[in-house]
């Protein structure tokens, strides 16, 4: 009985915050004149009610899914936003590398305090990046073609190798995190199996 009264209780309340004082005069008027239209009321105001809590519910959803997607954009930004810059100091880093290749034994020696400034910047280029979250890809003379990290250039049939085999490396490819920033541009072994 107890349960029952606070059960009407919480209904009135429910009935008083979606009414107007106008609405609540006319359903005092007919809850006491027993008018059977009142139940069809209620029972509308109740189906009003659900409807409104389900919209709220939803926009509540959508509210929080999209904070969860401005978080993983953010996080994103965050760790990627710089790939433009990181792809413009590619060139960098492969021109510094050409300028040691190119070096002679005898300019090494004349100069070495040139070649050792250049090694400097290019070992520093490298712990920039590093720091950075962007890794060396390397790959040598004989290691197995990967379509992910590299790129071929071109197809040669060379005796002693397996079809697949990198044959010569033109440049070093790079990973940005978890990202391919530049694949490694490889020439790859066409010999056919004997």
């Amino acid at each position: 009985m107890m349960d029952a009264k606070k059960d009407g209780q919480r209904e009135d309340a429910e009935l008083d915050t979606l009414l107007g004082e106008e609405q609540k005069d006319v359903l005092a008027e007919a809850l006491a004149e027993g008018d059977p239209v009142v139940d069809e009321v209620i029972e509308a105001l109740k189906a009003e009610r659900d409807d409104y809590r389900d919209r709220f519910m939803r926009a509540l959803a959508d509210a929080e899914n999209a904070r969860k997607r401005s978080e993983r954009d953010r996080r994103e930004a965050e760790q990627y936003g710089g790939s433009k810059l990181a792809r413009d100091m590619l060139p960098v880093f492969d021109n510094l590398n050409r300028a040691l290749e190119a070096a002679s034994e005898e300019q090494r020696a004349r100069s070495p305090a040139l070649i050792e400034g250049i090694e400097l910047t290019l070992r520093e280029l490298l712990n920039v990046f590093t720091r950075h979250g962007i890794t060396l890809i390397r790959p040598e003379i004989g290691d197995r073609f990967d379509p992910q990290y590299h790129q071929a250039m071109f197809e040669a049939p060379l005796p002693g190798t397996r079809a697949g085999d990198i044959i010569q490396v033109m440049t070093d490819g790079f990973l940005l995190h978890d990202r391919l920033l530049r694949p490694a541009q490889v020439g790859v072994s066409s010999t056919p199996a004997a």
